[in-house]
């Protein structure tokens, strides 16, 4: 039971993060903005919705019940959703599941941004791995750990690169490593 009340949870939580990512890419393209990366996009789309349908399978199949760990991946789960909404809340209209450019734009440089470059990644890896181990989805939580991580080796060099090109990210990459 707990474990469909957290899982729709989440999954509720993803479509409206799409109904938001629809929102701020209409109203980027209408700036000018333009998608980079498109090819791979249909792939993570897959990747994601696949997670949640393999992770409910391998709960339901192989009879997977909740974490001794619960308490603490709980409460770890719970943090990673503040940063997740902290990543979201400081890109504001720049966030989305697309790598969407704006030529010229100032790269987002608070909130988690501040501190690290692609926090919103990190959350993702988090949770990829984190909700199936809540539940001993051990199958569930290595496999797709290893897919996304392919993923994001083919996502985060085309949407630096692409930063580079297209606004002021290495400028401000320059600062963060130049004031370490």
């Amino acid at each position: 039971m707990l474990f469909f009340i957290i899982i729709s949870l989440v999954i509720t939580q993803r479509l409206i993060e799409v109904f938001v990512a629809k929102r701020n890419e209409k109203r980027m393209l209408t700036q000018g903005a333009y998608e980079v990366g498109a090819s791979h996009y249909p792939y993570m789309i897959a990747l994601h919705v696949s997670f949640f349908v393999c992770l409910i399978a391998e709960v339901l199949i192989f009879n997977r019940g909740i974490s001794p760990l619960f308490p603490l991946f709980f409460l770890i789960f719970l943090f990673v959703q503040a940063l997740r909404i902290w990543c979201l809340t400081s890109l504001g209209q720049f966030w989305n599941t697309k790598i969407i450019i704006l030529p010229g734009a100032n790269v987002v440089t608070k909130g988690p941004y501040l501190f690290i470059r692609h926090p919103n990644y990190v959350v993702v890896c988090i949770e990829i791995a984190l909700l199936p181990l809540m539940f001993q989805a051990y199958l569930t939580a290595i496999s797709f750990t290893l897919l996304n991580l392919a993923m994001l080796s083919v996502r985060i060099p085309l949407e630096e690169k692409a930063l580079m090109e297209a606004t002021n990210y290495t400028k401000e990459f320059k600062k963060k490593i130049s004031a370490s």
